[in-house]
């Protein structure tokens, strides 16, 4: 039935993430990479020699370190929790190093999707075989990222510690050898869009073969009817909380981010990391806003961390009966009950890692196609959006009991 109230919510919302992709994408500034910066690190990379790295070619020292770090990585990541905070602290004590944050939060997507899983829309729709199946895929991706990067970030930590470049460490981590002339020129620049550009491009092209060419999950969640119709609705969405006041009210909670309409290109990922980076950094609002975010809201894997009006991580919202439509815009209809989004740690338990098979995806130039200018993207507000697709799966999930009632 038409209700003239919900029509004129729903375009007061959309009128809403409008205004603010006007007011704040105006002054956006954009991603730049500097044609020379890139140059002398594409020449360095073809001339460089790969280091030797037998046991005698480092010393007693450098090997300490480089078990430290081992150590310290195998530590925080144990979970998403654990990796998406280790990010968290790093950036707070190394603000130059924008990578750090933009990791941040992305990875606190990557929970939001875990506990999805077993939140009130998916765990109706999706059978518990395809619930691990999905949990695994992020899982891996969120793991195997953090396992390349972060021992990255903490030889950088040390070199400034040492006030010595440590970078000839990179090999002992099978850290491609395409980062190191990034690290070598970062540590003498601190040039941050070159270093972040190339982490991105890196991590996307390292989770490339070892999770999304994956025969195993190209089975069981890529190639899989639901996965493509995920995608083929917009739901596959990538959000920055962003508080535009000091109060932490529905009113004044904002999200930016975007919609990855196919997952499996690997170009498509590079270039949506480097839009999201545009935003994070691009547009002040926005980075104010999701700093505060950062600092005053831990993070716990549930959507409640950034919506407690519409989430809830309280079982006794786990089992409630789906009977009729919970949204109106972005707002819990009166009476109706939030949605579930429980904790990591109460949606799955940690997931033992497996060390990937070593290899090097550099093999050529091509990944410096990458290496361009990015501006502010015009649609950048995706709080809309957010709630149209929240909306979507409700109606899906009403749709299914419908049927399963004939």
């Amino acid at each position: 039935m038409f209700s003239y109230k919900r029509f004129r919510d729903n375009v007061e919302v959309k009128l809403s993430s409008m205004k603010q992709n006007w007011n704040a994408s105006r002054n956006g500034l954009p991603v730049t990479l500097r044609e020379t910066e890139v140059l002398w690190v594409k020449e360095k990379l073809e001339t460089e020699s790969r280091q030797d790295l037998s046991q005698g070619a480092l010393s007693a020292t450098d090997w300490q370190l480089v078990e430290r770090i081992r150590r310290e990585t195998e530590k925080h990541n144990r979970n998403n929790v654990t990796r998406t905070e280790a990010y968290r602290i790093f950036f707070f004590h190394h603000p130059e190093l924008h990578w750090a944050f933009l990791a941040h939060m992305v990875s606190r997507n990557g929970g939001w999707n875990m506990t999805d899983l077993q939140g009130s829309l998916l765990s109706t729709l999706l059978n518990k075989q395809e619930r691990i199946h999905l949990f695994e895929f992020f899982e891996r991706a969120n793991a195997l990222i953090f396992r390349d990067a972060y021992p990255q970030l903490l030889l950088y930590e040390e070199s400034k510690n040492q006030q010595k470049n440590l970078f000839y460490l990179l090999p002992a981590f099978h850290v491609s050898r395409f980062m190191k002339p990034f690290w070598d020129r970062f540590i003498e620049t601190k040039e941050s869009s070159l270093i972040t550009t190339a982490l991105i491009i890196n991590e996307q092209r390292y989770m490339e073969e070892r999770v999304i060419q994956n025969r195993y999950f190209r089975e069981n969640v890529i190639e899989t009817l639901k996965f493509k119709g995920q995608e083929a609705v917009q739901l596959t969405q990538v959000i920055f909380p962003y508080v535009t006041s000091t109060e932490k009210a529905p009113s004044s909670m904002r999200l930016a981010g975007l919609i990855i309409e196919n997952f499996a290109d690997v170009k498509e990922r590079i270039e949506t990391g480097k839009k999201l980076y545009a935003i994070l950094f691009g547009i002040e609002e926005v980075l104010q806003g999701a700093l505060h975010f950062a600092k005053t809201t831990p993070h716990t894997g549930s959507r409640a961390d950034f919506w407690a009006s519409l989430f809830s991580a309280k079982e006794v919202y786990k089992n409630k009966q789906y009977e009729k439509e919970r949204l109106n815009a972005c707002q819990i209809i009166d009476g109706a009950p939030p949605f579930y989004s429980p904790f990591l740690e109460d949606a799955w338990n940690d997931h033992p890692f497996q060390p990937p098979q070593h290899g090097d995806w550099w093999k050529d130039d091509t990944a410096f196609e990458y290496m361009k200018a990015v501006s502010v993207p015009r649609l950048f507000d995706m709080t809309s959006e957010f709630c149209f697709g929240l909306n979507k799966l409700e109606l899906v999930v009403l749709a299914k009991a419908a049927i399963k009632k004939r």
